[in-house]
């Protein structure tokens, strides 16, 4: 069974999904796939400025109030998916995230993408599990 999550601490979503996914599994497992986050502030719905390191620091927080909407944390992660406006900034991607997973080291695919939503310069989903609650 699947039931979506939307919480107050991230971005509302800009389109019709959802900003999370939370599955029920045998066992008592829960699996946790979030939409893609970009750098956007809550409060007002836009960009944070600066480039790709303020804009990763948004994102890891945006993820952050997700899953611990669904009693759930970074810790939990087990794939990520990153999206790089450009290639270039991929170093400085990779120090934000480091700092933020890089204690569970989830699985990660990055890609370079061609546009992302409202210009941003990087976005990011996971897919977490954890015990039900």
């Amino acid at each position: 069974m699947k039931s979506p999550l939307n919480v107050a601490g991230a971005p509302k979503a800009i389109g019709p999904y959802a900003q999370a996914q939370v599955v029920r599994l045998h066992g008592g497992n829960r699996m946790v796939f979030t939409s893609g986050q970009i750098g956007l502030d809550p409060a007002t719905g836009e960009l944070v400025a600066g480039g790709v390191s303020e804009q990763c620091e948004r994102v890891f927080r945006n993820l952050t109030a997700v899953l611990e909407g669904a009693g759930l944390g970074l810790g939990d992660a087990v794939k990520a998916t990153v999206y790089l406006a450009d290639m270039a900034d991929f170093a400085a991607m990779n120090e934000v995230y480091g700092r933020h997973l890089g204690q569970s080291l989830p699985a990660r695919t990055t890609i370079a993408a061609a546009g992302l939503p409202k210009g941003a310069r990087v976005e990011i989903d996971l897919v977490a599990i954890g015990r039900d609650l």
